[in-house]
């Protein structure tokens, strides 16, 4: 990635107008269009959102994108929208115990909720603050019991593959775990046995350091710090770290980037939540400067992978070993290119990408990292800056999809594939839709002086 060293937030306010204009006409396309009883939409076919996945694992996104739109523009349609569906919809998720996705669903629906009227965005309302709170109670407490546990306090909340399998998109449903422990509950188990929803998170964080992140420190022939396994794969018989794996990238030992992407995001937004822990709290975990060196690293070297392996944009394939990139020559030089014949680029991966280099660029100048806070607050502002311009932004009416070129799942096969062209391109993912307006409303209030985070 070429960095732009000197973009502020504020340099990005006429594009931001630009898209929160279309991403209301996009939510308003979809709500009137699309049938919940098909099930959530995941992904667009011909710019028209459908719903193909393993899970209901992208509603959450749909509602909180209504809930984002009415932060951003304080138009109350989208809040109705967006409220409605949540207790309409997303109430029943709430006790879902087969899924590893509750931060992407019930933090992105009930708890920016809950956020909104904490922040006075929203009336006070006794009744509904009962009911937002324990649903986030709940949800912390439903997520933290898919656990596997390795034995001497290890463990990970394991993905919907099963006890053996610790994925690394799950590191953003410790969103979930957080709020529930920030809200006073603990998760229950067997004999009235009471488990910290804190201790599990911290558990969790440190699986994925270890396993998920690679660090350069020589665990196997592609041990490159930075790069991600989208898959750890554990016996989980008596806890043994077996091998790295993949659901949506090209191998084990390549790194697929939404996967990525979802780490540097993950760990950075933890970062800002330890910060606000009091010390003692963290003792159990092994301590408040250990826990924080550990998800530090993890975050820094995830974000100096991603900007060594992008395109000159920001924008990343969708997997750095990806076997037709070799024949795109030096595809790091140059702008990304969308469309052509080898590779896709992944728009969603560089979404929730960006949101995790600014808040990483926040949390090290708070510290007194001055330079390299202001260098990755930069490269995320890049990012987004791409984004929110052709050939990313949809400008088309037509169109239901807010950023184009997203991949799903490129081993199955599912992205659509344009007629003439050779790979997919052209649509959009609810996910990085979701994401983009994320990032796009944090670089708002950055530039304003505020934040956006989830815990708050």
């Amino acid at each position: 990635m070429k960095i732009r060293e000197s973009l502020k937030p504020s340099d990005l306010a006429a594009a931001a107008g630009r898209f929160w204009r279309l991403s209301g006409e996009k939510i308003l396309r979809i709500a009137r269009r699309y049938d919940p009883a098909a099930g959530a939409p995941v992904f667009t076919v011909r710019g028209l959102y459908t719903a193909r996945g393993w899970t209901d694992w992208t509603r959450g996104f749909q509602h909180g994108s209504a809930l984002l739109q009415f932060e951003a523009t304080g138009d109350a349609a989208f809040l109705d929208l967006g409220r409605d569906g949540t207790f309409a919809q997303m109430d029943g998720h709430v006790t879902h115990f087969g899924v590893h996705d509750h931060g992407f669903n019930c933090v992105s629906t009930h708890g920016a909720l809950w956020r909104m009227m904490n922040a006075g965005r929203i009336p006070e309302d006794a009744a509904e603050r009962r009911h937002l709170e324990l649903a986030l109670k709940a949800s912390g407490c439903v997520q933290a019991r898919r656990w596997t546990d390795l034995g001497g306090g290890a463990g990970f909340v394991h993905s919907f593959n099963g006890p053996h399998s610790l994925f690394a998109d799950t590191i953003r449903s410790m969103r979930s775990l957080a709020l529930a422990h920030r809200l006073g509950a603990a998760f229950h188990g067997e004999q009235d046995r009471r488990e910290s929803l804190l201790v599990r998170l911290v558990a969790h964080l440190r699986a994925t350091a270890e396993f998920a992140v690679y660090h350069g420190a020589g665990r196997d022939a592609y041990d490159v710090s930075g790069r991600v396994a989208h898959e750890s794969l554990f016996n989980p018989v008596n806890g043994s770290y077996r091998c790295p794996g993949t659901q949506q990238g090209w191998s084990p030992f390549t790194t697929w980037t939404r996967g990525l992407a979802w780490v540097i995001l993950g760990f950075a937004e933890q970062l800002e939540f330890l910060a606000t822990l009091d010390p003692a709290e963290l003792e159990p975990c092994g301590g408040a400067a250990a826990v924080d060196a550990m998800a530090l690293r993890a975050a820094r070297a995830t974000a100096d992978f991603y900007i060594a392996n992008t395109a000159a944009d920001g924008i990343p394939p969708w997997d750095t070993g990806a076997p037709a990139l070799a024949g795109l020559g030096d595809w790091r030089a140059r702008a990304s290119e969308p469309l052509n014949d080898g590779e896709p680029f992944d728009s969603s991966a560089a979404a929730i990408a960006a949101q995790g280099l600014m808040r990483l660029g926040r949390v090290l100048a708070a510290r007194g990292e001055g330079a390299a806070g202001a260098r990755y607050m930069a490269a995320g502002l890049t990012v987004l800056d791409t984004l929110l311009r052709s050939p990313y932004l949809s400008e088309a009416p037509a169109h239901e999809g807010l950023i184009l070129h997203a991949v799903y799942h490129r081993p199955n096969g599912w992205d659509h594939v344009p007629e003439g062209r050779r790979i997919p391109c052209g649509e959009s993912g609810l996910w990085g839709d979701y994401h983009a307006r994320e990032a796009v409303l944090l670089a708002q209030r950055i530039a304003g002086g505020g934040d956006l985070v989830f815990f708050r």
